[in-house]
């Protein structure tokens, strides 16, 4: 993160939301150190402010998208992951990286969409086959699966 976005961000921390004009001067890359610092100091509004700026300044940055993503993840707002991971793969087009698909499919999973999500992780697999991760979520899936109640399975 550049000195000047550093210091912006600590004016953010004690003003509060970050403005579109200030943040417009900096790069994608800043603005991913930025959200990530905010996660890391639990500061998840201000996060989420930052990355809604993020993506209205930068709405095709694989970096703005995969930490956005990432946070939608982690606030469990499965919708708006979903959105942004399938933003990610547009962006990525044929360069999906492993960690999209995982993140995309398991976003769907919880969002309780099962037939999407194991799509998803079989396109991931016909990307990169044997990935590891990719079949432990694959593996992770199916046990789950069993283990729910059988109308949520017919997906």
């Amino acid at each position: 993160m550049t000195p000047g976005f550093q210091s912006y961000m600590q004016e953010v921390a004690t003003v509060g939301a970050p403005s579109l004009k200030d943040i417009s001067q900096f790069s994608p890359s800043d603005i991913r150190e930025g959200i990530q610092a905010l996660v890391t100091e639990d500061k998840m509004d201000l996060a989420q402010a930052l990355c809604d700026a993020g993506i209205s300044l930068y709405p095709e940055s694989e970096d703005i998208l995969a930490i956005a993503g990432l946070l939608a993840i982690t606030r469990m707002d499965w919708p708006l992951a979903i959105e942004l991971l399938s933003d990610l793969c547009t962006v990525q087009k044929g360069l999906i990286q492993p960690m999209t698909y995982q993140m995309l499919a398991r976003a769907l999973w919880c969002n309780l969409d099962l037939s999407q999500a194991r799509y998803i992780i079989g396109e991931g697999l016909k990307a990169y086959p044997d990935h590891a991760i990719l079949m432990a979520e694959q593996a992770e899936m199916a046990v789950a699966e069993n283990a729910m109640p059988a109308n949520l399975t017919r997906n």
